[in-house]
């Protein structure tokens, strides 16, 4: 008997049939192939970055990565039994060459713990090319992890052209360089270092339990963690995630960074905007629940020395562009609770225009009803007494961005109730 007719049979069942359709349920779960019956496997993103193309920068040196090993550091936020890599190559205008890859988890100092060593494959294959605008997941490897571990990713590169690299610039940890391949190695003989993320977007774990899910924290610098100590997880979307592992309500969920430095809502900046970049880093995520936004800063900033006539964004071009977010959220059932945004007077790029558009822009956040929720991060930063500025402790110092201090408070201040 084909599929067809089983699946035919199958539709006719009667309601009242429950043990007729238990049953036929289990015939078609063995008829179907193997690939068929793995869709029902529950993934959950436990850490992911925001890639896009290397592009230079203050903190930025594309490392020489002929005939090396990439050994990178990532902090999960959510543990599983199993777990997958995505390795990304979206950006590259070259197909790029995974000759072999490992994970494992970290011992510090590029180290790795001896035991936790695990091979990725490749549908089987110890190595893939992955095409010029593509990515790639690994297979599922048995590596149980708890939450809030660091992990060591570890991929051989052979020579090979790589003109344009896919990578996150700023990731506040330090990850290493071998030359030749170490991909199993447990300590590096003498390993550069590096601070940015390259090929890499994600590690997706297999939860306990079906209900667990992602919250994606989207935005520019101020999410993507700017001027955090390195190497100590101070972003704003680490402190959440330790709340969140901390509590019992809200243990089964896991905060994906998706911060890009510069990055803005309506044109591209560092990366591609928000709108552009929105399927590829909140909707392709695995798990995802909910989605905390904070971008509009590095759109305002541009109306203290407008480029172009575009360049001269209203509060409300800003808002329709939010709404855009939230509209494409809710078509796949993720609610999205909107970030006010934090003071920035002092700033390079302060103005008394962009002002007028961040207190228009924070309003609406608060009272327009379009968000699921509201997370107040303008209300917790800034200054009492002078309200478009910092609180001092809370000012990383160029008036811009937090502190760890100011990145813990925002942290701090998300209502847990709103993932409940």
């Amino acid at each position: 008997m084909g599929w067809n007719e089983l699946h035919f049979r199958w539709r006719r069942l009667g309601a009242g049939m429950k043990g007729a359709i238990a049953g036929s349920v289990l015939i078609l779960a063995l008829a179907l192939p193997a690939g068929a019956q793995a869709a029902t496997e529950h993934w959950v993103g436990s850490w992911a970055t925001s890639p896009y193309a290397a592009a230079g920068g203050p903190w930025i040196r594309v490392p020489d990565v002929q005939n090396a090993t990439l050994r990178q550091i990532v902090h999960i936020t959510l543990g599983g039994s199993a777990l997958r890599v995505r390795f990304t190559n979206e950006f590259g205008t070259q197909p790029l060459e995974i000759q072999a890859a490992d994970v494992a988890v970290s011992a510090g100092n590029g180290a790795i713990q001896a035991g936790s060593d695990h091979a990725l494959t490749f549908n089987g294959k110890a190595s893939i090319v992955i095409p010029p605008g593509a990515l790639a997941l690994s297979d599922p490897v048995p590596l149980a992890t708890k939450a809030l571990t660091d992990l060591a990713i570890s991929m051989y590169l052979p020579a090979q052209q790589i003109t344009v690299a896919t990578f996150h610039g700023d990731a506040a940890q330090t990850s290493y360089v071998q030359q030749g391949n170490a991909v199993s190695a447990e300590t590096l003989a003498s390993p550069s270092h590096i601070r940015s993320w390259y090929f890499l977007k994600g590690v997706d774990v297999e939860p306990s339990r079906p209900q667990d899910g992602a919250v994606v924290a989207f935005g520019d610098s101020i999410t993507d963690g700017a001027f955090a100590a390195m190497d100590e997880n101070h972003r704003w979307p680490d402190f959440l995630a330790q709340r969140l592992q901390a509590d019992a309500k809200t243990k089964g969920l896991s905060v994906l960074n998706e911060g890009i430095g510069g990055n803005r809502i309506l044109r591209d900046g560092t990366g591609p905007s928000a709108l552009a970049r929105f399927d590829r880093d909140v909707l392709a995520q695995a798990g995802v629940k909910y989605m905390i936004v904070l971008e509009g800063i590095n759109d305002i900033g541009r109306l203290a020395q407008p480029n172009d006539p575009i360049d001269a964004v209203t509060a409300e071009d800003l808002e329709q562009g939010l709404q855009q977010l939230v509209a494409r959220a809710h078509e796949h059932g993720i609610k999205v609770f909107g970030a006010t945004l934090t003071p920035y007077q002092g700033a390079g790029y302060y103005s008394a225009k962009g002002e007028a558009v961040r207190e228009a822009l924070n309003q609406w956040i608060r009272t327009s009803g379009v968000f699921d929720g509201v997370v107040d991060f303008d209300k917790t930063a800034r200054n009492p007494s002078d309200p478009n500025r910092y609180l001092p402790k809370y000012d990383h110092g160029d008036h811009l961005h937090p502190s760890d201090a100011g990145y813990e408070a925002m942290g701090d201040s998300i209502d847990l109730s709103l993932f409940k």
